[in-house]
């Protein structure tokens, strides 16, 4: 997949896109996790997130905020990151036109940004939130939640207590006309080091209930 530069609002955002061989795929972008804790875009639960929407179609992009790697800037804690975000998705329909929806999928402050960008972006149909950090960021701003999604949160989670993603997911579930599909990995820790595989399983079988890409049968789910 091609290293891309793109112009953000702080100066250049390197990525890694992936252009499906589908004419007018769906687009998703796939946002990493803290960068004041080392998180970038090769993060592994990034890239293999990255991996599934590509695998399913979409074309698909990941990058790295401000600051981190070959962008350019400073962290933002969070209000930069997410015009970062809001940039990423531009340059992604500015190529890609024709494409009918998009998704967006966040690790962990990835999720926080994520799930602040698709308030802000109607065209944005589904989410994928992977331990979103309910304890240590405000998730207020969704009220309501404008679209459904998957959050997947591990039950060894020693960074984000999954009894916090229980009081998010509570909060959104009682919301008219959405749903969240809340899954939690069993033995999974915060990075989900042994649980990669049943991690992708789950977004897979998500986004085959939501209509997410081009359906996966379960045997190339499972051997994916």
């Amino acid at each position: 997949m091609p290293e891309i530069i793109f112009n953000g609002p702080a100066g250049r955002l390197e990525g890694r896109y992936s252009h499906s061989k589908t004419p007018n795929a769906p687009l998703a972008i796939v946002l990493h996790p803290s960068p004041e804790h080392g998180g970038t875009m090769n993060n592994k639960v990034t890239y293999h997130m990255f991996k599934v929407f590509e695998d399913r179609g979409f074309s698909v992009l990941r990058f790295n905020f401000r600051g981190v790697g070959k962008s350019q800037g400073m962290f933002d804690r969070g209000e930069g990151e997410l015009s970062d975000a809001a940039a990423a998705l531009d340059w992604l329909q500015d190529i890609n036109p024709n494409a009918p929806y998009t998704w967006v999928g966040g690790f962990s402050f990835g999720a926080w940004i994520g799930m602040q960008l698709l308030m802000r972006r109607p065209e944005i149909r589904g989410f994928v939130s992977v331990a979103p950090p309910a304890n240590a960021y405000d998730f207020t701003f969704l009220a309501p939640c404008p679209t459904s999604g998957l959050i997947l949160q591990g039950d060894k989670d020693e960074v984000v207590p999954e009894a916090s993603v229980v009081d998010l997911v509570g909060k959104l579930q009682v919301q008219r006309g959405i749903e969240i599909d809340y899954r939690v990995l069993e033995g999974a820790n915060h990075f989900f080091q042994e649980n990669i595989d049943d991690l992708c399983a789950h977004m897979h079988d998500h986004l085959n209930r939501a209509g997410g890409g081009r359906e996966m049968p379960a045997g190339l789910i499972a051997a994916a």
